[in-house]
């Protein structure tokens, strides 16, 4: 898809593909086939980035081949219905490279680059991270810009001159803090970079009004319609139908907000993205989509925990 055509589709739901294993803990390419096909039929024709590799795709936990199957995979069954944007980072700039230029090589729309970890880079690192990322393909590339996992941010002076690097051309905006967010849309030209909601319909519903394209979302895998419905009510400036589809919602919501608040997580702070995976994962199963086991030292749900959310599911009317 060329620059300009992708850029026209910068908007809506981007799917964060959750990726299946087996009981063994092998890679369940099958499943992850057959969830990619049941999201084609009930997305088509609307808003929706595909988005495999991304955090609920536990990409850190997977090999660099294991990655590139799950690349060429998602690539195949979206069969250009749909943009691609593979989630393709690395801690370190030569490898980011090669893993995005293999995304390229099999067909994929766009890669997502989170910011370099491990070790933080200098604003002037970052920079030539990205431009000697996006200066390396023909594709595009969209920021992921996630000061949890990276611990650095990108602030909105350097974003503005990131976005100006013609193939850079969306972000992923993680950022907890509406302020910061705010300034961010007012120093960068919308031209040049659309900004997705990287933190769930939650905290969309507060940023919708600031400019957001669209919205980031593990809960798409299995409840597509739901999101969407959100996102075009923000289309529409329509905050009271946003407000009536969040309430209808709250089981779920209150549900993974209870585990985050009380399950305790190694560091500073609770991840909410580390609850996401169980609790969408095993919501996947309960439907008959394959969610699948997760990879240490990630941990699932409990079965007290699983027979709860299955009823939840089942009050809200959420099948497969």
């Amino acid at each position: 898809m060329k620059l300009t055509e992708l850029k026209k589709k910068l908007q809506g739901v981007v799917i964060v593909n959750a990726t299946p294993f087996n009981r063994d803990g092998s890679l369940d390419m099958d499943g992850l086939r057959a969830n990619l096909r049941w999201l084609l039929k009930r997305i088509e024709g609307k808003d929706f980035i595909f988005n495999p590799l991304g955090s609920t795709g536990e990409f850190y936990a997977m090999s660099d081949d294991e990655c590139k199957a799950v690349i060429k995979a998602t690539v195949e069954e979206v069969n250009g219905k749909l943009p691609v944007f593979a989630g393709a980072g690395r801690p370190g700039t030569m490898e980011t490279v090669k893993m995005c230029k293999y995304a390229e090589s099999v067909g994929a729309d766009g890669v997502q680059v989170i910011l370099p970890y491990y070790f933080t880079a200098t604003e002037e690192g970052a920079y030539l991270h990205y431009k000697t990322i996006a200066e390396s393909l023909k594709i595009a590339v969209m920021v992921y810009n996630n000061p949890g996992p990276s611990g650095s941010w990108i602030r909105p002076e350097l974003m503005a001159k990131i976005a100006k690097i013609p193939n850079i051309i969306a972000c992923k905006e993680n950022t907890p803090n509406l302020t910061l967010y705010v300034q961010m849309q007012k120093a960068v030209d919308p031209k040049d970079m659309a900004f997705f909601c990287g933190l769930g319909e939650q905290m969309y519903t507060w940023g919708a009004k600031y400019g957001y394209a669209g919205v980031v979302s593990s809960n798409a895998n299995l409840m597509p319609e739901w999101t969407y419905s959100l996102y075009l009510a923000a289309k529409a400036n329509d905050f009271a139908e946003m407000d009536a589809l969040m309430k209808k919602m709250a089981p779920f919501n209150d549900f993974f907000n209870r585990l985050t608040a009380t399950r305790a997580h190694i560091g500073v702070y609770n991840n909410p993205a580390l609850m996401y995976l169980p609790t969408v994962k095993a919501a996947m199963d309960i439907i008959g989509l394959k969610g699948g086991e997760l990879r240490l030292p990630i941990t699932g749900l409990t079965s007290a925990e699983k027979t709860e959310l299955a009823g939840i599911l089942k009050t809200l009317k959420i099948s497969g």
